[in-house]
């Protein structure tokens, strides 16, 4: 196993309880992206710092191990195996504001 899927791996596990939570979010979120989106941004907020510091993780022992050069493409190819989990983690942060409309002008 690669090293960014066993640390992917250990941050599920060690997180455990917060992660099933978003596993079950971020399905009804795509359902109705509109009526969840307050709640996917609270909890995904919470969950993009969970995942930023297993990144730090990750990339810093690579760095102590004098590959700085290649945590670049460790940490997107770390963040590549948690959008193969969450496709739309990404959406995270999105506000909607009104809703569109047209005006109906009187002639």
């Amino acid at each position: 196993m690669t090293k960014y899927r066993e640390y992917f791996e250990r941050m599920i596990t060690n997180k455990k309880e917060i992660f099933s939570a978003f596993t079950k979010l971020h399905m009804q979120y795509s359902l109705d992206q509109d009526l969840m989106q307050d709640e996917f941004n609270k909890i995904g907020a919470k969950v993009l710092s969970i995942i930023r510091e297993w990144e730090g993780k990750l990339c810093s022992q690579s760095e102590k191990a004098g590959f700085g050069n290649y945590t670049t493409n460790l940490s997107e190819k770390f963040m590549a195996e948690v959008r193969k989990s969450y496709p739309l983690i990404d959406h995270i942060g999105i506000i909607v504001k009104n809703k569109f409309g047209i005006k109906k002008i009187n002639l």
